[in-house]
C-alpha cells in the first residue's frame, strides 16, 4: 500500500481578509514531491484557509491513489486537533470544511500530526504565492512557483511572516500556555521567537463582542419588568445622556468594527448614538431582544411576587418556567442567545462587533461563556448603559473580558 504525507497550510491577510492556501503531497518513502496545489480564496478567516488547504491536499492524494495512507502534517493546532476528533468544531463557517475533509478519505487511511511552522514552510509558501497572485488579478500557477525545497528539505528565502498577517505572538485562549517574551523583537531573535510561538496553537485573532446594555428608560429607575412582551419605551434624558457617554468612551478606544442592536427602541437608539460617533451603521438583530415577560411586562418584583407567587417561584428555581401568562423562560432566551451568538460569530470572526441588547440577553452571553449554570444569572448586576466584553476563540474556548464597567458615566 502506497503512501503520502500532505502538508498544508493557509493564511489571511487581514483575518478576514484576503486569502489563500497551500497544499503538497509527498511520497513517503522517498520524500518526493509528487502534487503541489495553491489557490487564491477571496476574502477569508485564517481557519478557512488552513481547512480549504487540507481539502486541497487531501482531494490530490485520493486523485494519485484512494486506497493510500495519509499522514498529515500541519501548523495549526486547530485543523490538527479537531480533525482528530479531540476538540470540538464550534464555528459555523468551519463545521461543513471538516465534514467534507472528513470524506474525502475513510477515517481509517488518514492520521494526523501537528508540525511546527519551520517545518511547513513549502505549503505555507505556496499559500503565499496563491495570495500574492490574487493580489494581481492572477492565477497561482506551478511553473512559476518558487516553493520546491531543495535537497536538504529547505525551501528559499523565508517568506516575510506567517502566511496570514497575525504576528507570531497572536493573541490565543487561556488554556494556550505562555506567550514568547518581547525579546523576539531583537533581529537575531527572530527566528527563535517564531520557533517558540509556533508551538501554541494558532488560533488567529480572537471575535470580540461588546457588549451594552441600553441606557435607562423612564421604567428603569423604577425596577419594572420591561421586556419585548409589552410596550416599547424609548430612552429618557438620563438614557439619552447615558449613550452619548457611551458613545465618547468607545470612540476613544477605537476598536470597533460593527454595530449591532435588539430590535426595541431602547436599543436602537442607544446604538444609533454609538454608530454616529463611530462612524458605523445599525443592523438590527432579532436575537438580541429582551425576554418575553408575559403578564408580568410593566410590573415590580414585588407585585409579580403578590399576585403570581407560585410562578415566581417556579420562575426563580427552574430555568424551563415560563412567567404568567405565556412568557419566555431562561432556557429558551438561553437557546436563542446561543444561536444568535454562533450566526454572528461566523459572520464577524475576528472582529470586535458591539452588540446592543438587555439585561438577560447580556448576563445570558456571559453565563454561556464561563459554563455558569443558569442560576448565576441572579447573581450578576447590569447597570444601564454598562460595558461589558466577551472574546471568543477558534478552538471554541471564550474569555469574560469585562464586566457591567461603569466608569464612563461617572
Amino acid at each position: 500500500m502506497r503512501e503520502f504525507i500532505v502538508e498544508a497550510d493557509g493564511g489571511s491577510r487581514g483575518n478576514p481578509g484576503p486569502a489563500g492556501y497551500g497544499s503538497v503531497v509527498r511520497d513517503a518513502a522517498t520524500g518526493e514531491t509528487l502534487v503541489e496545489r495553491a489557490e487564491f480564496i477571496g476574502t477569508a478567516t485564517n481557519n478557512v484557509a488552513e481547512y480549504r488547504g487540507l481539502l486541497a491536499g487531501l482531494s490530490a492524494a485520493r486523485e494519485l491513489d484512494p486506497a493510500a495512507r495519509v499522514h498529515v502534517r500541519m501548523d495549526s493546532k486547530l485543523v490538527v486537533e479537531q480533525m482528530s476528533g479531540r476538540w470540538k468544531i464550534r464555528q459555523p463557517d468551519m463545521r461543513p470544511l471538516a465534514m467534507r475533509a472528513a470524506a474525502v478519505l475513510p477515517a481509517g487511511q488518514v492520521t494526523y500530526e501537528w508540525i511546527p511552522r519551520e517545518r511547513n514552510k513549502h505549503a505555507d509558501r505556496l499559500a503565499n504565492e496563491a495570495m500574492d497572485a490574487g493580489s494581481r488579478g492572477e492565477r497561482w500557477t506551478a511553473s512559476r512557483s518558487a516553493a520546491e525545497p531543495d535537497a536538504h528539505g529547505a525551501t528559499g528565502p523565508e517568506p516575510p511572516g506567517p502566511a496570514g498577517d497575525a504576528p507570531a505572538t497572536a493573541a490565543a485562549s487561556p488554556s494556550d500556555g505562555a506567550q514568547p517574551g518581547s525579546s523576539a523583537r531583537a533581529g537575531a531573535d527572530v527566528r527563535a521567537a517564531r520557533n517558540v510561538a509556533s508551538a501554541a496553537p494558532d488560533l488567529g485573532a480572537p471575535t470580540t463582542f461588546v457588549l451594552v446594555r441600553h441606557g435607562e428608560t423612564p421604567l428603569t429607575p423604577l425596577r419594572r419588568f420591561s421586556g419585548s412582551g409589552g410596550g416599547d419605551p424609548a430612552l429618557s434624558d438620563v438614557g439619552r445622556r447615558q449613550a452619548e457617554l457611551v458613545a465618547a468612551a468607545l470612540a476613544a478606544r477605537g476598536t470597533v468594527q460593527a454595530v449591532i442592536s435588539s430590535p426595541l427602541a431602547r436599543c436602537r437608539e442607544t446604538a444609533g448614538t454609538v454608530a454616529a460617533r463611530l462612524g458605523l451603521e445599525v443592523s438590527v438583530e432579532e436575537g438580541l431582544r429582551e425576554t418575553d415577560f408575559g403578564a408580568w411586562e410593566g410590573l415590580t418584583f414585588g407585585e409579580v411576587r403578590e399576585k403570581y407567587p407560585d410562578d415566581m417561584n417556579a420562575w426563580l428555581t427552574d430555568p424551563e418556567a415560563a412567567p404568567s401568562g405565556g412568557g419566555e423562560s431562561f432556557a429558551a432566551v438561553a437557546r436563542r442567545v446561543a444561536a444568535t451568538r454562533d450566526a454572528l460569530l461566523a459572520t464577524h470572526a475576528g472582529r470586535t462587533v458591539l452588540l446592543v441588547s438587555h439585561v438577560t440577553p447580556v448576563k445570558t452571553l456571559v453565563r454561556l461563556a464561563l459554563g455558569a449554570p443558569p442560576e448565576a444569572l441572579f447573581r450578576m448586576e447590569l447597570s444601564a448603559a454598562s460595558l461589558s466584553a466577551v472574546a471568543y476563540f477558534a478552538d471554541g474556548n471564550a474569555s469574560l473580558r469585562l464586566l457591567n464597567e461603569t466608569s464612563h458615566l461617572r
